[in-house]
């Protein structure tokens, strides 16, 4: 209807149960109920905040927690999600907290539009691998514990168990203790430490199978959501997985690529003082973002000839590691937001190879020209791309030595 008046909804959200409020345009108060967290619960929540009027959008506490749920089911019936960051504690003691107040708050702000960030819609192939991504870094922590605690158990273990196991590798100790039996002889000591490595060993194994579940997984994800990001100099499966999770299903809700670099907090604070001029790194934002981007960082410092000579410039200009990391990691962030906000299909190499051996060059004479090694032409010959920049490299030098023999 035409004159219907128009509403903003905002809603305090908990693990049971959702307090709904809705106001005005004006900020006068028009109601407020409780729903519970359940299907019906969320149609009738839904319900409550569009039959006031029309509906601007809502403000939701929490969307990717407790109120999950809600927010997909807003997003599937068109309803226009942000969220809301919990008001200072400074602010809440003058105020008090209920939920009344707490979800009227959240309506107010979402008024106001102000601190308030596009919700994820969560609904999509990237949440399905923060789920797989979740469940593979509680498996990599659990791993790490069990075998810190099985040496450990090995250092203190009685002398005649501890000799079987002097000097293997890890690979080498989990075997042979995994199909470890008991010996006869053994004290009460020493049966209970083979019996404690044995299970431990056992868990390792485990949990290892299950990492490589895991790994498998994330890797058919990635590559079907956004394949060339992937196949960028330095961006790993893992690397690729966390800024896909960052930016979300929905990555259109970042406005710019200065808005994902605050995200991942790798935007430049100022930080100057009467007459120091300078900059440092940010310790806000997503900080699995940017481990993410430190990571990338780190590779291209040891492997990306480009990036070398940048970074060896910048210390000829007085710039120190921070200062050389904070510069890369900006800028990986930019190249990392346009691949994300406009996927690339996979890139293409299977005419590398043909292509070489018609013009009888070796992997060899490849490798010397372009000043990089047998490995990586072979490995971007079969398709294994990690540096489409180093692709389009090779793909350029070729062409350049098709044209002699043309001319010939």
């Amino acid at each position: 209807m035409l004159n219907e008046p128009l509403v903003i909804a905002g809603v305090d959200t908990h693990k049971d149960t959702h307090y709904a409020a809705v106001i005005t345009i004006t900020g006068e108060h028009i109601g407020a109920a409780e729903f519970p967290t359940t299907e019906a619960g969320y149609d009738a929540l839904t319900s409550f905040i569009t039959c006031h009027g029309t509906l601007l959008r809502a403000g939701v506490e929490g969307t990717n927690s407790y109120g999950a749920g809600l927010t997909r089911h807003l997003h599937e019936a068109g309803v226009q999600v942000v969220e809301v960051i919990r008001p200072a504690r400074q602010v809440r003691r003058m105020r008090g907290k209920s939920d009344p107040i707490d979800a009227y708050t959240a309506a107010h702000t979402a008024l106001a539009n102000n601190n308030t960030v596009t919700a994820k819609t969560s609904d999509g192939l990237v949440e399905a691998i923060r789920v797989t991504y979740a469940a593979r870094r509680s498996a990599l922590k659990a791993r790490t514990e069990v075998i810190v605690q099985l040496k450990s158990l090995i250092v203190t273990a009685p002398e005649a168990v501890r000799e079987e196991y002097r000097g293997l590798s890890t690979g080498a100790v989990i075997a042979k203790l995994a199909g470890s039996r008991a010996r006869a002889g053994d004290d009460e000591v020493a049966a209970c430490t083979r019996s404690a490595l044995k299970r431990l060993a056992v868990r390792y194994q485990q949990l290892n199978h299950e990492m490589t579940t895991y790994d498998t997984d994330l890797a058919r994800l990635v590559q079907t959501v956004n394949p060339a990001l992937v196949q960028t100099n330095g961006i790993a499966t893992i690397t690729a997985a966390q800024l896909l999770i960052t930016a979300g299903d929905n990555p259109d809700r970042l406005h710019s690529e200065a808005a994902f670099a605050m995200l991942c907090g790798a935007a430049p604070l100022p930080a100057s003082s009467g007459k120091t001029n300078r900059y440092r790194l940010n310790r806000g934002g997503d900080r699995a973002a940017n481990s993410a981007l430190h990571k990338i960082a780190i590779v291209r410092m040891a492997t990306d000839p480009e990036t070398r000579r940048y970074v060896a410039r910048r210390i000829s200009e007085g710039k120190t590691k921070k200062d050389i990391l904070r510069c890369l990691k900006r800028a990986i962030a930019r190249e990392v937001f346009h691949l994300i906000t406009n996927p690339q299909p996979a890139a293409d190499s299977s005419d590398l190879r043909p292509t070489r051996k018609t013009l009888g060059l070796t992997l060899t004479e490849v490798a010397e020209a372009l000043d990089c090694s047998l490995g990586k032409i072979s490995r971007i010959e079969r398709g294994h791309v990690r540096d489409t920049r180093f692709l389009d490299q090779y793909r350029t030098w070729l062409t350049t030595q098709q044209q002699p023999q043309i001319a010939a």
